[in-house]
């Protein structure tokens, strides 16, 4: 059998030649209808939302339901299938479409339920995720290191190492923050439950979180004899992640995979509401905790007070940290969900 095709019943399709088969003779199926049963046969014993036959064979366009209602008879017709005793196509009411049929894929063993969550979309996408965040940390770095750097005091070159000490610190922040979100998200797929994104999110950022603090604190007081104090934890890790989580699933509970926009605006306006709710209940996130930092060093060169000025403060008080809490999570939320979205649509695309 040609690598990247699949075999169930008396067919073989194959996807990269444009060709359904059965008993060697070709079946006439127009370019839509391929690409709906290859999708259906990819995804073998896994449901395939309205929205995904949307977005995958439609590419977006917008079209009625009818149209993909006629899709599936057609490809039940050309597959001698009864939607009533289906042997291919199971419809799934008000959801959309499963295929029930044993495939072999590529020449390998048939299956029923369809290849277990592999390996590879754990690394793919929980990577994705971290480098996503990873942009996130680099957007968020540029800003807090040139507020740094902007202070009245100082000399060029002090300006120019505080603004890149404060990069690199707020990109390992978040690197390792939407790593562990990431993959949190990414491992929930071995339970084929969407809304788990929520407690695996929420797992990775209360572990990361954790250690981190954990770490960083036992690094100034060895290094300096003291420490900054509550610095972002666990306690922000753990709401920051469920809330990307919660982004997360919503965006393919709501949004289908209609819209890489949409299901980061989605994430984003979960991770933007936990960055702000968090100052409010007395925690901290990159900016709060810069600024603990710096008050808490002696003779430090690094200060916020310019951001406060930007909202009527004369330090980076309360409404600063709201404001850039919230800033921060929904630039975290969006980046790493979107990255995540892309990943998956590259997996999916792939044979």
């Amino acid at each position: 059998m040609v690598p990247g095709s699949f075999r169930f019943d008396r067919f073989v399709l194959d996807p990269g030649n444009r060709q359904l088969r059965r008993d060697d003779a070709p079946v006439e199926l127009n370019a839509r209808y391929l690409d709906a049963l290859a999708l259906l046969v990819r995804e073998a014993g896994q449901l395939v939302s309205k929205d995904r036959f949307l977005d995958e064979v439609w590419s977006g366009v917008p079209v009625t339901d009818e149209a993909l209602t006629q899709c599936i008879k057609t490809l039940r017709r050309q597959l001698g299938d009864d939607a009533a005793r289906p042997r291919f196509i199971e419809t799934v009411p008000k959801h959309g479409y499963r295929f029930i049929a044993p495939v072999n894929h590529g020449g390998g063993a048939p299956s029923r339920s369809g290849p277990a969550y592999p390996w590879r979309e754990l690394l793919l996408t929980g990577g994705a995720g971290t480098l996503g965040a990873g942009v996130a940390g680099l957007l968020g770095g540029l800003f807090y290191g040139f507020a740094g750097a902007s202070q009245p005091s100082g000399p060029a070159t002090g300006a120019a190492s505080v603004a890149i000490l404060l990069l690199w610190l707020t990109l390992a922040a978040a690197l390792m923050g939407g790593a562990g979100v990431s993959f949190g998200i990414a491992a929930t797929g071995f339970a084929q439950r969407k809304q788990w994104q929520i407690l695996g999110g929420a797992i990775g950022g209360l572990v990361v979180g954790g250690v981190v603090k954990l770490l960083g604190i036992d690094a100034f007081n060895l290094l300096l004899g003291r420490s900054p104090g509550d610095i972002t934890g666990a306690g922000e890790g753990l709401l920051l992640g469920a809330a990307v989580g919660l982004g997360a699933w919503l965006a393919s509970r709501f949004t289908g995979r209609t819209s890489l926009r949409r299901g980061m605006a989605v994430a984003g306006l979960a991770g933007g509401v936990a960055g702000i709710v968090i100052p409010l209940i007395g925690g901290r996130l990159m900016g709060g905790s810069l600024d603990l930092l710096a008050r808490s060093l002696p003779n430090s060169r690094v200060r916020l007070d310019q951001v406060g000025a930007l909202f009527g403060e004369r330090e980076f008080g309360p409404v600063s940290q709201c404001v850039t809490g919230g800033l921060e999570g929904a630039l975290f939320g969006a980046c790493v969900v979107g990255a995540m979205i892309l990943a998956r649509r590259t997996l999916r695309a792939s044979p």
